[in-house]
């Protein structure tokens, strides 16, 4: 529990998406209701994803079939933060993606060709990618090998789905770390990046922003290697001895966002 700032007095979110505003294509308890009266109070907040499979105003139009009306700009996906992140190391450059149509899409509006050659790419980029090839594995790993930077969007090693938890981006990027001995550089969650992104892009100094997630290893480890105040919900990946066992642990812990939501417009009164 945090004890020097009540949590009423926090004037930004940073929320994680899967298994904290849904699970699949099911919306979780009390996320629609909350987010609906932080807008209506005029507090700022962003979504931020380790998904990089999704453009932003997919996601949007996601969350809005869900009964979550968003805007594009208030998502920030581990595509769009590995895009940027690499286009401030390179501006211009070829690419072999590993992943779908968020990074690629990312990529491309940050200016880098597309390419499935090993012998002319300048860098690969690895996501979830659910039509993962061995041939595009083979392509990624001599380009790695030829000396392109290995970048990874995220390292998540499964996502919660509605039927249970399946391989995540973990899984690709681990098969080419291990296929070509190199570590890749990490640019979502847990990393303090894509944390400094999402901040810039929040508009809130990061003494008044806390995070909302569900997983120890990425979602709050991540918060708070960012210096961020960290609330771990138990509507996802970790459960409640999960979060106890971190060292430190959450600055608070909610069973799901209708809790959160009671907890911090009380704290407000």
């Amino acid at each position: 529990m945090s004890e020097s700032v009540a949590l009423g007095d926090y004037r930004g979110f940073i929320f994680d998406m899967d298994g904290v505003i849904y699970r699949g294509d099911a919306v979780l308890p009390g996320a629609a209701d909350f987010i609906a009266a932080l807008k209506a109070a005029g507090i700022p907040y962003i979504y931020l994803t380790n998904n990089s499979t999704t453009p932003p105003g997919q996601v949007a139009e996601r969350l809005a079939r869900m009964g979550i009306p968003t805007d594009p700009g208030e998502v920030l996906t581990s595509a769009q933060a590995t895009a940027a992140a690499l286009k401030a190391e390179m501006p211009a450059g070829r690419v072999i993606v590993v992943g779908e149509e968020g990074i690629r899409d990312a990529l491309l509006q940050e200016g880098f060709t597309l390419t499935d050659d090993h012998r002319n790419a300048d860098a690969v980029v690895v996501g979830l990618d659910r039509h993962f090839t061995y041939a595009r594995l083979r392509e990624a790993a001599l380009a790695v090998r030829n000396g392109a930077r290995f970048v990874a969007t995220n390292t998540d090693r499964t996502l919660p789905t509605e039927i249970g938890l399946v391989p995540g981006a973990g899984t690709m990027v681990g098969a080419l770390e291990l296929a070509t001995d190199v570590a890749p550089t990490v640019i979502g969650k847990p990393s303090a990046e894509i944390f400094r992104q999402a901040l810039q892009k929040l508009g809130v100094d990061a003494e008044h922003v806390v995070t909302v997630g569900d997983r120890p290893e990425t979602d709050i480890l991540g918060s708070q290697a960012a210096g961020l105040k960290a609330i771990a919900v138990l509507t996802g990946v970790g459960t409640a001895e999960d979060f106890a066992a971190l060292q430190p642990p959450p600055d608070w812990v909610f069973a799901d966002l209708t809790e959160l939501h009671r907890a911090y417009f009380d704290g407000r009164q």
